[in-house]
């Protein structure tokens, strides 16, 4: 199978604004994930040291990973010019300029060979990803890395060998892109399971669930890991299994089927289990700066970007919870390298997870003074201080929370800090290809339903179930959001995002005009998205929270089977006794994404053809 990349299309393009300082020093204003990044790349190109630069980001207009590592050629050449002219300069880049000379999502060339039983579970499997890297290498090794990583997604593989390919090519180097690699292997091992279920005319929910992981015996990835709690995965299938109403739906579309000779409809369920942490070790690392001011405001600065995710909402209010005030009394900063040096990019979606116990552990070191200076000074004991609505009670005292900030000062307590956070337990042996990349798993599950024209090919998705565990969620509202957007963002990536090159090799899609995003007409119709919360993350998270980010993007792969089941519902019913054998084998579908509307109306052809030289 062939997999599509996609344009990130950030709203907001690439841009930076450098501006010299005293002394030779530059500040550089980036629309970056990863200023310290951007940082080390202008001081080479100047042969500055790094405390000679400063980088700050208030906040993008979205990055989706395109602003991981391609922002610093941006800056540098922004810096190069400020630094010869010294004036300030700002370069920006139009729409157009930005498609042709940033990276994309790699795309991929799968190539798989699966053996199973009569039930349809994988007793074994080969597969080689093949990611198009480009003309330099970026960040395409930890993009393949991933999608080796998840070339099982939900499913138990007793013997596998995942080879990843890496291939240089004359095009534009691509980047990250949020999943990093992940939706490659999961939609390639998803089509593995569609496959089967199709050569063996069993429900492909049905061969889903056999090939879950389980219990001893069934709970440890091809690359070493456990997965700890696999019965999450049987948990999320049932409960969109129930409210998705997927048996009755199921019989009701293949009855519309039978009826309807032009329009077709079809069905799927996908799963996914999302690996969190960086798969390069000393990323898994954060800082932040916390400061509480006299009157009892407080101003936090950690090392995450904002890009419209709500990173800075979920800071504000991890320092406002610890401190029992309200969260208007706290002030994000914008982030930036002469505060936290060092950061890791925001990406992986860990950047909640990491910043976020950094932050914690900033106000912990601050709310630790301030109880042993109040014990003391109330004549009490630790245990009786406490802080609560807006005020700290110690013993017989109460104080509002600013009283207790300028008390301190008085009496020369220090009400700043510094919190630095690395994730546990993650580690892995390159050679050995085995160890434990991910500190947890984040999962969810989709049902859509999808709606073809088989003389046109075009389509639409009457409705689509989302249910992704988010248990311990710091702010649902967000988390929701994060959900519904990656969907959609993923059913562009499996549908109309279509990158095009001409025999020049020169990229034609590259304006809204040509490369088609998702707009209101791509939702589902009937669109239901619901957060699962039963079960609070095992891992010591912050608030035992679970990363949103990324996961959800992959749920939309659910989009590109439900097309793909319409358009095999173009040569009759899925039982074996009623599909026609084709050269020996079952009927099946070969639908490339993205499934674009010329794809889909291919394959309904392909179907048509071979249905016909079979004499079905």
């Amino acid at each position: 199978m062939e997999v599509g990349g996609q344009d990130h299309f950030y709203l907001e393009g690439h841009i930076a604004y450098a501006i010299p300082k005293e002394d030779g020093d530059l500040l550089v204003h980036s629309s970056t994930q990863h200023p310290a990044e951007v940082q080390h790349a202008v001081a080479q190109v100047l042969g500055r040291p790094m405390h000679g630069i400063a980088v700050e980001c208030r906040r993008m207009g979205g990055g989706f990973g395109g602003k991981e590592s391609q922002p610093a050629q941006i800056a540098a050449i922004a810096g190069l010019l400020a630094n010869a002219t010294k004036r300030p300069v700002k370069f920006r880049l139009d729409r157009d300029d930005d498609m042709l000379m940033t990276g994309k999502r790699h795309d991929f060339f799968v190539r798989y060979d699966v053996g199973f039983d009569g039930e349809g579970r994988i007793q074994g499997l080969e597969m080689d990803l093949a990611g198009r890297c480009g003309v330099s290498l970026d960040l395409s090794n930890g993009v393949v890395d991933r999608a080796m990583f998840h070339a099982d997604n939900a499913y138990y593989l007793p013997a596998a060998r995942v080879t990843g390919h890496r291939c240089k090519t004359n095009t534009v180097s691509n980047t990250a892109f949020r999943g990093f690699g992940g939706p490659q292997g999961v939609i390639a091992i998803e089509h593995v399971v569609d496959e089967i279920a199709r050569s063996l005319g069993k429900d492909p929910l049905d061969v889903r669930r056999a090939n879950l992981y389980g219990g001893p015996g069934r709970d440890t990835t091809h690359y070493g890991m456990p997965v700890e709690e696999p019965e999450i995965l049987a948990e999320l299938m049932d409960r969109i299994e129930r409210d998705g109403d997927y048996r009755r739906r199921r019989a009701e579309i293949d009855a519309f089927n039978a009826r309807s000779p032009v329009l077709k409809k079809g069905l799927a369920v996908t799963p996914v289990k999302f690996g969190i942490s960086f798969t390069v070790k000393h990323l898994n690392q954060a800082a932040a700066l916390v400061h509480v001011y006299t009157d009892g405001s407080i101003q936090v600065n950690h090392g995450g970007t904002e890009m419209g995710q709500g990173i800075h909402t979920k800071m504000a209010q991890i320092a406002a919870q610890e401190f029992q005030i309200d969260v208007e009394r706290v002030r994000v900063t914008a982030s930036a390298t002469d505060k936290v040096p060092n950061a890791p990019p925001t990406a992986a979606s860990a950047g909640t997870d990491l910043n976020g116990m950094a932050v914690r552990i900033a106000v912990g070191t601050i709310r630790d003074r301030l109880v042993a200076f109040l014990a003391q000074h109330c004549h009490t004991t630790p245990d009786k201080v406490e802080f609560r609505d807006n005020a700290v009670f110690a013993g017989n005292h109460a104080m509002t929370f600013a009283e207790v900030a300028k008390l301190a000062y008085l009496n020369r307590v220090s009400l700043s800090s510094t919190g630095h956070y690395a994730t546990p337990k993650i580690w892995w042996d390159r050679e050995k290809c085995e160890g434990r990349p991910f500190f947890y798993f984040s999962c969810g599950v989709a049902v859509t339903e999808a709606l073809i024209d088989t003389l046109t090919g075009e389509y639409s998705f009457p409705r689509a179930d989302v249910l992704h565990d988010c248990s311990g969620s710091i702010n649902p509202a967000i988390d929701l959001g994060q959900v519904e957007g990656a969907f959609v963002q993923g059913l562009g990536w499996v549908t109309s995002e279509e990158l095009w090159w001409d025999g020049e090799g020169r990229l034609r899609t590259h304006a809204p005009s040509t490369y088609k995003i998702p707009t209101s007409r791509s939702l589902p119709e009937d669109f239901r998205v619901a957060l699962y919360t039963d079960r609070p993350n095992r891992e010591d998270t912050v608030f035992r929270s679970k990363a949103i980010g990324e996961p959800p993007l992959m749920l939309g792969i659910s989009a590109w089977l439900a097309l793909k089941d319409a358009v095999a519902a173009v040569g009759g019913h899925r039982l074996p006794d009623a599909v026609a054998a084709v050269g020996g084998h079952r009927l099946s579908v070969r639908l490339d994404a993205p499934a674009t509307p010329e794809r889909v109306l291919l394959a309904v052809e392909d179907v048509k053809t071979r249905m016909g030289s079979a004499g079905g």
